[in-house]
């Protein structure tokens, strides 16, 4: 796995640490918002291995999401010199409401990117690389050349390593689902996110049966599937066995499963810390349905222990 993001300092570090202890209020400032129980906590990023990838974030002028994303294992996987690159940008044209991610009509389309992105992932000589990206709805092709080049010159310069791509709705643009994944990366990942009745909720812009059609094409086209769904969003035990069932049905291969956790009080709130055994029931039970792999946990993120799901 490949996590990365951009760069902030010890005091910013000190803040984010004080800000844990002190209570916080919905958005309506009425009730305090759920306190996350101690399987939740982690440690906060240090060391010089943290540093070192920082250092190449800057360097390439990288994005991330790892910080854009408010991933909860950034400490862990930057600090084993691991990062997952945000390619296309940081700012989506989508408005998840679940999403810490910026969202907007995008200002960039850098062409050197996946040269600065190829060369990144040399430098770190990683095993496995994963890929990530905003959604640019706005462009004919949803992003599928610059897609396509990153994971190209990364195959050039780094030939022994494997690659992810978790990859964005392409809104059945099926032409452009095809070059995303003609680079010759070796597993490509669409994340459900949620169970069906949460759609429109969860990910307002997206359909449900649409994502289950790109994964089964994704497959059809010769490729490892992958894809991702939080809990804590409000949905049953029996909405999960049928997004599992659904994901198998659609040839998916892997699966991982998360906590919800709310980025922002802006953001959808936690309507349910899932305890631990409910994350090993649901591993259990996708494996029994049919998975390959399935990464259950509390601080599961698509990404995470990606370098397994070969």
């Amino acid at each position: 796995m490949f996590f990365i993001a951009r760069r902030f300092g010890f005091s910013r570090i000190e803040r984010k640490k004080e800000m844990i202890e002190l209570p916080v209020v919905n958005k309506n400032d009425k009730e305090p918002r759920k306190k996350k129980p101690d399987w939740l906590r982690v440690k906060l990023p240090i060391g010089e291995d943290f540093k070192r990838v920082r250092r190449l974030v800057d360097e390439y002028k990288l994005h991330t999401i790892c910080e854009s994303g408010s991933c909860p294992n950034m400490g862990e996987c930057w600090g084993a010199g691991t990062a997952t690159f945000m390619i296309l940008g940081n700012t989506c044209t989508r408005s998840c409401s679940f999403c810490a991610v910026k969202t907007g009509r995008p200002p960039e389309y850098d062409e050197d990117e996946p040269r600065r992105v190829a060369e990144a992932i040399n430098l770190m000589q990683v095993k496995h690389a994963v890929l990530t990206s905003v959604n640019r709805d706005e462009r004919k092709d949803r992003g599928a050349e610059i897609w396509y080049q990153t994971v190209k010159l990364t195959k050039e310069l780094s030939p022994s390593t494997t690659i992810e791509t978790l990859i964005p709705d392409v809104r059945a643009t099926w032409d452009a689902l095809e070059r995303m994944v003609a680079g010759g990366q070796e597993v490509v990942s669409h994340n459900m996110e949620t169970v069906e009745s949460l759609y429109r909720k969860v990910r307002p812009q997206a359909k449900y049966a649409r994502s289950l059609e790109q994964i089964k094409r994704t497959k059809a086209m010769g490729h490892r599937t992958k894809s991702g769904v939080m809990v804590g969003l409000g949905e049953t035990q029996e909405e999960m066995f049928k997004v599992m069932d659904d994901l198998v049905e659609h040839d998916c291969d892997v699966l991982t499963i998360g906590q919800y956790l709310q980025p922002t009080k802006m953001h959808l709130e936690v309507a349910e810390f899932v305890h631990p055994d409910v994350f090993a029931m649901y591993k259990e039970e996708g494996l029994k349905r049919g998975f390959d792999y399935v990464e259950s946990g509390p601080l599961v993120r698509s990404s995470y222990h990606a370098e397994r799901h070969l």
